[in-house]
């Protein structure tokens, strides 16, 4: 393995349509835990209960907070949707310019730039401010072109086959 420069820290994108974004960045979260290092995960849109909430309880070095009250992406946002939403880029914000983690992963943060509950400059901005050795993960479909540009790991989950198109529901343990 080439370790050319363990400081650095790098921005992760996973977008697409496919199933596995939030899984990808948890699964990151789990092994950065592993390797003794401080996460937080902001989710953004997701108010509801997730099984991945419970299992994360389990590590103390993780922080999650969810930064949504319902699941709207059926419905068009309420303005305390955006509220929220804005609330919760705030406080990322305030959390990766003290660097009290090694890790910060913003999940969904493509939806809601997508839905417009903050702007993308605001994204930007906190990319381009994040401490050197700061991993950061972004989550979430619709990833705009300047987020896929500033990323150095990009990946696009792409959905082949679901078996919800066959009218198989979510199911808790697999999807929430």
């Amino acid at each position: 393995m080439n370790h050319s420069n363990p400081q650095n820290g790098y921005i992760h994108l996973y977008t697409g349509n496919g199933k596995g974004k939030t899984t990808a960045a948890m699964g990151l979260a789990i092994r950065a835990v592993g390797a003794g290092k401080s996460v937080f995960i902001a989710q953004f849109v997701k108010g509801m209960y997730y099984s991945e909430l419970e299992a994360l309880k389990r590590f103390t070095e993780i922080t999650l907070k969810q930064y949504g009250l319902d699941c709207f992406i059926v419905n068009k946002p309420t303005q305390n949707d955006i509220e929220a939403a804005q609330k919760g880029l705030i406080e990322v914000s305030r959390i990766i310019s003290e660097n009290r983690y090694n890790m910060v992963i913003l999940d969904e943060v493509c939806i809601a730039l997508h839905y417009h509950l903050f702007g993308l400059n605001e994204i930007v901005n906190l990319l381009n401010h994040k401490p050197q050795p700061m991993e950061i993960v972004l989550t979430g479909r619709y990833a705009p072109q300047e987020l896929i540009a500033m990323a150095d790991l990009v990946t696009e989950m792409q959905e082949i086959k679901h078996y919800y198109k066959r009218g198989v529901k979510a199911r808790k343990g697999i999807e929430y």
